[in-house]
């Protein structure tokens, strides 16, 4: 039988960026599902609004 995988492949979107009206950006990355079970949040870099953003997980 094969094994739950522990990391997952994420999306992180910008916040600040809808707020704005401005155009979100998107990063994927991956988490380890035992160490991080509720959504992943990280400062990002937003090209579109030249600064670092908080970047939350979607589904």
């Amino acid at each position: 039988m094969a094994k739950k995988q522990t990391r997952v492949i994420i999306t992180l979107e910008c916040t600040e960026a809808r707020k704005e009206g401005a155009t979100p950006s998107r990063y994927a990355t991956t988490k380890n599902r035992q160490t991080h079970p509720d959504r992943m949040e990280k400062k990002k870099y937003n090209p579109n609004l030249r600064r670092h953003t908080i970047h939350k997980e979607v589904k």
